[in-house]
């Protein structure tokens, strides 16, 4: 009696946890296409921002509270970081309507 309780507890439970594949409509990707950014760790203040078209970027640098520490717009590929303090940030870049955000560290 205890191993058909087992068996369909395990059955009950692979169930329920089991998760179906989704389609979902075509979605426009919304993310910038062959996004690099380096060096991460920053050192010398300055970072290196590249994507596929290499268009003009708005940049939005946040501290780990949220506040906005840096706002610039990049026409070439270099950002300078001088001015943040040694710490952990998140980078949003923004190019054709399109944005993504990472994480940068500042040694």
């Amino acid at each position: 009696m205890k191993k058909i309780y087992f068996i369909l507890l395990f059955l009950a439970s692979y169930t329920i946890s089991a998760q179906d594949a989704v389609n979902l409509p075509d979605i426009p990707n919304r993310e910038i296409s062959e996004f690099k950014l380096y060096p991460n760790p920053v050192f010398n203040g300055l970072i290196y921002i590249t994507t596929q078209n290499n268009e003009e970027k708005d940049i939005i640098i946040y501290d780990v509270f949220g506040e906005v520490v840096l706002i610039d717009r990049i026409k070439n590929k270099s950002l300078d970081v001088s001015k943040l303090i040694s710490g952990v940030y998140v980078v949003t870049v923004t190019e054709n309507q399109k944005s993504i955000s990472r994480k940068l560290v500042v040694k």
